[in-house]
């Protein structure tokens, strides 16, 4: 079902989804969370798109924020808000309100969500495009538990991330560092099988993709080896390579569904690594609303050397622990290395190195 209101208020926004639910028979309410969208009219289709289908997974009120451009002096001096209420098959598994706000109205989006969000539930933003430098204190960022940014969907990604180092408050994250979820996953398993250190890496992917900078950020934080940065032609990650006392550990993807994983000792294997599309991650950034602390902790340690080779190497935390060595990211990007701490599952436990004379324990499989 849905419903066109023009020139409308949040009150009659709320009064026509008491009136959808009771038209569908669905009076009681049995949503999770409110997540915002905030997107332009270009890309509010698949941003809402995305968005219904991870509802599948968390029932949610979506609202999605459009701010409208007005042409002349007095529109841009008028306040004027259209909505779109959909329940039902319309919205998904939950409910939706397309909101369109003109003139003085864009400066205030958030007067506008407060009275529409659903009490005593938590809320998630999501800028599908065009983020703020500080998400954390945007005015729609400062109503939510998680924030969601997409370094890729932005036109300088790898410097996007030093930007989201500089202002990153907990709750804070990006798509770009969910992408890299299964691979740090499967990198994790393959250090487990037995005890062995890690002495160098290289992570392999398209130029422009922030996902490969976090990986190896991560890879730098979490193992404490000189991490460089190779260029290929995609599409996105296509391996990663790791040194180690016992031999070369290789996890190669040259297509984007199917990857092989070689290890010291072992005949090679098929892993499946595909490329997820929007909803999936959506779908996993919305499964844990707590602060992400090794995303935190790969951001600003692998921002810290981007472009200062000469800069301190800082430990998981960001606080510096020695000396950056060798490794380099494309464009000047530099990823370093640090002395003193273990290596690290893709949950952040560290794992015994080979020194230690203890196997490091199973990790969970992170695929979130």
């Amino acid at each position: 079902m849905k419903i066109d209101l023009t020139e409308t208020t949040a009150s009659k926004i709320n009064k026509a989804l008491v009136e959808g639910r009771r038209a569908v028979g669905t009076p009681a309410i049995g949503m999770v969370l409110t997540l915002v969208i905030v997107t332009d009219e270009e890309n509010a289709y698949d941003a809402l798109k995305a968005a219904n289908e991870a509802s599948r997974e968390h029932p949610s009120r979506t609202l999605v924020v459009i701010k409208r451009v007005s042409r002349s002096p007095r529109d841009r001096a008028k306040a004027r808000l259209d909505a779109e209420v959909r329940v039902g098959t319309e919205a998904g598994t939950g409910e939706t309100v397309v909101l369109r706000l003109y003139g003085e109205a864009i400066d205030h989006a958030q007067s506008v969500v407060l009275p529409l969000l659903l009490p005593d539930a938590p809320v998630v933003v999501w800028w599908a495009v065009n983020a703020p430098l500080d998400p954390a204190k945007d005015p729609l960022g400062a109503l939510a538990q998680r924030r969601v940014t997409d370094a890729y969907a932005c036109e300088r990604p790898v410097q996007e991330l030093s930007a989201r180092a500089e202002t990153y408050t907990p709750g804070d994250t990006d798509l770009s560092w969910t992408r890299i979820t299964p691979w740090r996953s499967m990198l994790a398993a393959a250090l487990d099988q037995g005890p062995c250190t890690v002495t160098s890496a290289e992570v392999e992917g398209e130029e422009f993709n922030p996902s490969c900078e976090l990986l190896a950020m991560w890879l730098a934080s979490r193992l404490n080896v000189p991490v460089s940065r190779k260029v290929s032609g995609g599409p996105g990650l296509t391996a990663v390579r790791m040194q180690s006392s016992g031999g070369p550990i290789v996890l190669d993807r040259p297509e984007a569904s199917l990857a092989t994983l070689s290890m010291p000792g072992q005949p090679d294997r098929s892993v499946a690594l595909k490329r997820r599309d929007t909803a999936e991650l959506l779908a996993e950034e919305l499964r844990r609303l707590d602060p992400d602390d090794i995303y935190a902790a790969a951001l600003k340690f692998g921002v810290e050397r981007l472009g200062d080779g000469d800069g301190p190497a800082g430990g998981g935390s960001g606080d510096p622990a020695g000396t950056t060595k060798g490794g380099t990211a494309k464009g000047g990007n530099e990823g370093g290395t640090a002395d003193g701490e273990p290596a690290a599952s893709a949950d952040g436990t560290p794992a015994k190195s080979a020194s230690s004379g203890k196997k490091a324990p199973a990790k969970k499989a992170a695929g979130k």
